[in-house]
This record gives structure tokens, sequence and C-alpha cells, in this order.
């Protein structure tokens, strides 16, 4: 095989960095600061591959028992390479990925796509890979999105909506404190309704918007000086993702429509794409139909975020296909 594989060390940090930086199908989320905030969660086994001495290819890892994992830390992850790797180079790069997998005793790799609209340009050649090698597709999510580069219809009770907070004087104000947030709405309502917890602590979102400032932002409306709602929003090179939306329950205010309105159609509206994330439950078995409704009547429609699973074994199917 032309490449060579092992695992990332502390030492490496720069250099997995800086490919992140340059790849066609990365976040802010795949740089070691932001993996590595919740380390001592997870057994880190993320790969670094190599052509002579060059890099060409990472994959955010870890390990639980004999089996790898695109890092359960993260929302999304996979294969990450950069504009010049070509299909051939990406189906040979898998293989090894694989093949030095199954030599040091892993049987199975968990692999997590990185939906579409994080691509910086086109950027599915490993789903073609994962064809190839026979990987079983074990969870589909379903992505509420926008595209911004289009116009969209939204709802009349969205824009009814919007007017309420019009009317009631509602104002929206960005802040880098997430502690008010946490406590006054978003905290006190996934525990009453789910019985959760974010996953993120607001001491954690606020050492990850201090690494990443440009990428993390909370947006608070208050009417007067009270908290009703607020959103955390996770902004890539093209798209912007709201990781939690929260409001109170003091009456019907217009609060997160009044919100989206402004994020859509001012704050980010240069971006290509605005992503609601998920309405699925039982790992995409399950549709929140509710939630989905209330997200596609901004205008959003589906992207799907796919999950799959095979026996690093497999690395043997890939011989062979070249024509």
């Amino acid at each position: 095989m032309k490449y060579t594989v092992r695992n990332y060390h502390k030492n490496d940090y720069e250099i997995w960095n800086a490919f992140v930086a340059q790849a066609k199908n990365a976040t802010f989320l795949f740089h070691r600061d932001f993996m590595e905030y919740h380390e001592d969660r997870f057994e880190d086994f993320s790969l670094l591959v190599f052509e002579n001495d060059k890099l060409k290819a990472i994959l955010p890892a870890n390990k639980v028992e004999n089996s790898v994992y695109s890092h359960q830390g993260l929302t999304y992850g996979g294969l990450v390479y950069s504009e010049k790797t070509k299909q051939v180079d990406v189906i040979e790069i898998f293989q090894t990925v694989l093949f030095f997998l199954s030599e040091n005793e892993i049987l199975k790799l968990h692999y997590k796509t990185l939906p579409s609209i994080y691509h910086l340009k086109p950027a599915e050649e490993i789903l073609y890979a994962l064809f190839l090698a026979d990987a079983k597709l074990v969870r589909r999510d379903s992505l509420s999105v926008i595209d911004l580069s289009q116009e969209s219809v939204v709802s009349k009770i969205r824009k009814r909506g919007f007017q309420k907070g019009v009317s009631n004087q509602l104002m929206i104000k960005e802040e880098t404190d997430f502690g008010l947030f946490w406590n006054e709405v978003l905290i006190p309502n996934l525990n009453k309704k789910h019985k959760a917890n974010p996953v993120h602590s607001a001491e954690e979102m606020s050492y990850l918007q201090k690494h990443f400032p440009q990428n993390i932002h909370q947006f608070n409306v208050y009417l007067e000086d009270k908290m009703v709602a607020g959103t955390t929003i996770f902004e890539t090179e093209t798209t912007v993702h709201c990781q939690y939306i929260s409001k109170n329950e003091m009456g019907d205010l217009g609060s997160l429509d009044y919100l989206y309105h402004y994020l859509i159609q001012e704050r980010f509206v240069q971006k290509r794409f605005f992503d609601f994330g998920i309405s699925n439950e039982n790992q995409g078995k399950k549709l929140n139909e509710g939630l989905s409704y209330w997200k596609e009547s901004f205008g959003a429609g589906t992207i799907v975020h796919d999950f799959y699973e095979l026996e690093t074994a497999n690395y043997k199917k890939l011989n062979g296909i070249f024509v």
C-alpha cells in the first residue's frame, strides 16, 4: 500500500490543525481545541494518513473496546481530505485505514458522515468508498435546512409571530455569557420536557467560545429586562447551525419567530445554508412532527445525515475494483 497510517499524538497538534484549515470537508469542530475540551470522556483513536511524509487525510475518532467510532463527541465526522484528493485516492486511503484498524484488532468501524452542506466543495468520494466496502447504513437523521441563496416561502404563522415580536418590542442581544440562557431557559425546559440536560455545560460553551469566537455565538431575546428566549449558533464557512433553541413559557410573545427572522434575514443572510438541525429521535427512527413542521415553516427543506457500520476486514472488498 502506498499510504501509511498512525494514531494521533499530542505533538501532531500543529499539523492536524493546519490540515483541517485547508481541507475541503472540515469545520472548526475538527480542530483539536474543540475535540479535546471533553477528552476525559473518550479514548481518542484519531488517525493520520501519510503518503511518504506528506499528510493526506485524517480521521477524528475514538475507541470503545474493539470498535472505533467517528468521534462520538462530535455532531458529524468522517475522513477529512483536501481538494486535490481524487476519488481513487480516497478509496485507497480508506482501504489503508480499514487495514490498519484490522491489523490492530479493531473489528468494526462506526462511520459518521459530514452532511453535504458543510463541504466547501463537493466531497462525497467517501460515500462511494463506503458503498464499495459494503458498509451498512444504520442511522439516517433529517436536517431541516434553508438554502439562503434561494428565496424561501415563510408560512403566515411565522410572519404573524414576527409581528408579535415587533409589537411586544422584543430586543435581541448577542452575548458571550452563556450562563443566563442555560440556567433561566435551556436547562429548565430540557428538564421539564425531556428530563435531560444540554450536551454542553455553560462553562464548556464559554471555554469553546473563547477558543472559537468567530464560530460560536449566543443570541438572547429580552422582554424589557427579562430573558424570554435564546439560541446558540455554530457558524462554519458555509453554514449556520442552531446548536440549542429554547424559550420560556411567558405566553405567546413571538420570541423565536422574531429571533429567527433576524438571524435568517439579516445577521447571517450572506451564508449559504441555515441548518436548524435534526428533529429525530431513536437513532433516526422517529420524527418529532411538530418540531419538524416548525422548522419547515421558515422555508426549510431536508438534507440527510447518514451513519454507517462496517467490518474492518472489508478492506479486502476494495481490492481489484479499478478498471
